[in-house]
């Protein structure tokens, strides 16, 4: 018996495969549409790393325990003494090749090795090119990084507590980023640092601060507090607790050890974000804790300039080649603070040429 074609079947086949066709074209636009329509993702830091750091940071801490025989002296001294060599640790955190080593190695000439120490931690993913010269070999073991994420934080105590661990007369840690350049000779630095007559004085010894920002009034505070949910940072961090400020930073080395003692703030920072736009871990950790632990050790403001004034999607001012000038540097270096910026970001790479021009007769002419 002959099957009867019925019209409203056929129109229904006919809109199936019209509609599985449609999918299956849309399918690669789903795919590059995506990481554009979907929140981005942040990294997680595993278990394994986890525990990798911490055992890191547990070794770091024991060497410098006062039971430690290679112990060093401690972080204050008297008044009218001979400071010794304590070594200023340079710390470079970055995911792409350092484009602006020749300048740096012009800063570290005719330096004594004996007053610094260079370590890089460079995301594995990235394949950094060791450039040689005072960075040949400094490169530490390094996982992965990602923007406004705890693998930051995680990076910066990786290389506090190697450098702890390298040379117990690191007595303080710069971190520095790839696009950062200095805005002084290392000479004027040094003495900023360790001979200044700013630095606190408390019973008749020179205590020694760290230079990081803490902030506690900035308008996107309440944003960045609640990004990983309601209540979720309590009871650890209570919200009148929490501060931002700057990811770059130079610390003492007690705050240093501080930092690698922490677990109890490190697990709330460590958390996802659920409103990833308002979540920089890498500026809420640092001042948290110091501010918490000591804020009397701190001066509350950080020592590497960055201009804010026509930032995108969270990213300061890039400096480019028609910007560069003697002027320019000068005008980096202003500070409201009793101190000089010492360092300044961010320059693209392509401004190697005009800062190196001018590097002598005026960045490293104070």
């Amino acid at each position: 018996m002959p099957m009867i074609s019925h019209p409203h079947l056929s129109q229904m086949f006919q809109s199936h495969l019209i509609l599985a066709f449609s999918l299956l074209l849309s399918l690669p636009l789903l795919f590059l549409f995506a990481p554009h329509l979907l929140p981005p993702r942040r990294v997680a830091i595993s278990f394994p790393d986890e525990l990798d750091d911490v055992a890191l940071f547990n070794r770091a801490i024991s060497s410098s325990s006062s039971s430690n025989p290679h112990h060093p002296r401690s972080a204050f001294f008297r008044l009218g003494s001979t400071n010794p060599k304590f070594k200023i640790a340079f710390m470079f955190l970055t995911n792409t090749d350092l484009y602006f080593s020749p300048m740096w190695q012009r800063f570290f000439n005719n330096t004594s090795k004996d007053l610094y120490n260079v370590y890089i931690h460079a995301d594995p993913a990235s394949n950094v090119k060791d450039p040689g010269g005072v960075f040949n070999g400094k490169f530490i073991p390094s996982k992965h990084t990602e923007r406004a994420s705890p693998a930051l934080i995680s990076a910066a105590r990786r290389l506090m507590a190697t450098a702890i661990l390298d040379d117990s007369m690191n007595f303080y840690f710069a971190l520095i980023s790839q696009s950062c350049i200095p805005l002084h000779s290392f000479g004027y630095m040094y003495t900023s640092l360790f001979q200044s007559s700013r630095n606190f004085v408390w019973g008749g010894k020179v205590k020694y601060r760290s230079f990081i920002e803490i902030l506690s009034n900035e308008w996107t505070l309440h944003d960045r507090y609640y990004a990983r949910g309601d209540d979720v940072m309590l009871p650890e961090v209570p919200y009148d607790m929490f501060r931002v400020g700057s990811q770059f930073f130079i610390l003492t080395k007690k705050h240093a050890l501080l930092v690698l003692k922490d677990r109890r703030l490190w697990r709330k920072f460590r958390l996802p974000c659920i409103r990833v736009e308002s979540c920089y871990p890498e500026e809420h950790y640092f001042p948290t804790l110091l501010s918490m632990q000591d804020p009397e050790g701190c001066t509350h403001f950080t020592l590497t300039r960055v201009n804010w004034t026509d930032s995108v999607d969270g990213h300061p001012h890039t400096y480019s080649p028609p910007e560069v000038s003697p002027e320019l540097i000068y005008e980096l270096r202003q500070s409201n603070f009793t101190y000089d910026y010492l360092f300044a970001r961010k320059f693209s790479p392509d401004c190697l040429n005009l800062l190196m021009e001018m590097a002598d007769n005026v960045i490293f002419k104070d």
